[in-house]
């Protein structure tokens, strides 16, 4: 992965929001984009993204509570709490609104970022992320269960190795596949389960409507949640549209970050024209 290299500022990269100490760094100038992380995650995991937009944009990351170099408080955590904090950042960073890209927990985090606080919100992109995560078949339930059971009874690198399988299957990405497992055993085990139980029986589906801003949806054709799926939640909202990522799973911005980078910044310039590449 790139190195970020001397484009981050270092002058506070904590800030106290919400009771907790939040990790962040800023790179780049102009109009701000929050970049929120995935479950399990950190900001690390956007170092692909980080310096391209930086080229024409205010880049924010951040590790979200009980991740990375944030806080790990006890839970229970909460979806509106997560979107708490992102709300609480960028007001305490004077840089709402903002152009909002998140990947799984982190779409899920951003759509409920512009449907409880719209003002932090200048567009979304929503990656690999659907509004809604409640659980409603045996295989469903299998899935979380067998997640929760993992971390209890063989902890957070087993599991990264099993998730790192399956993000990353191909031969050529064996590199990607050990530095997965390596960051996901660095994960707190107690606030990775925070993090998952805030996540089950969640849903925005009501409030799809009310998100009035421009919306990317990108969907990887083989993520785990179906294309469909998220076709019909671009079809519940005013302002959205669905691109399709071939030959993707769901960390497609590690996958392929050239052609996501491009997407990206393709659907950026459209919201502010005077944005250059």
């Amino acid at each position: 992965m790139a190195a970020l290299s001397g484009q981050w500022n270092q002058a506070m990269p904590r800030l106290q929001i919400n009771g907790i100490e939040l990790y962040y760094q800023i790179a780049g100038q102009g109009q701000p984009i929050l970049l929120i992380h995935g479950l399990g995650s950190s900001s690390r995991d956007w170092e692909q993204q980080t310096d391209f937009f930086a080229r024409s944009y205010q880049v924010v990351t951040f590790d979200l509570r009980g991740h990375g170099q944030s806080q790990k408080p006890p839970g229970p955590y909460s979806m509106s709490l997560f979107a708490g904090d992102a709300a609480e950042l960028l007001k305490a960073l004077g840089l709402a609104p903002a152009h909002v890209v998140g990947i799984s927990l982190g779409g899920m985090i951003a759509l409920q970022l512009a449907a409880d606080s719209p003002t932090s919100v200048r567009s979304l992109v929503i990656v690999n992320a659907a509004p809604e995560y409640v659980v409603r078949t045996l295989k469903e339930r299998w899935q979380v269960a067998s997640r929760l059971l993992i971390v209890r009874l063989l902890g957070m690198r087993r599991l990264g190795a099993v998730l790192g399988k399956r993000l990353f299957p191909k031969p050529g990405q064996s590199a990607l596949r050990q530095l997965f497992a390596k960051r996901w055993a660095e994960n707190d085990p107690r606030a990775y389960l925070a993090s998952m139980r805030a996540i089950v029986g969640w849903s925005v589906n009501d409030r799809l409507a009310g998100i009035d801003v421009p919306t990317l949806v990108v969907a990887a054709d083989q993520d785990y949640t179906p294309v469909a799926v998220k076709a019909a939640c671009v079809a519940r909202m005013p302002q959205a549209e669905l691109i399709v990522i071939q030959d993707s799973r769901h960390a497609t911005p590690v996958e392929q970050p050239a052609l996501f980078n491009a997407t990206i910044m393709a659907f950026l310039a459209r919201q502010e024209p005077s944005a250059h590449c």
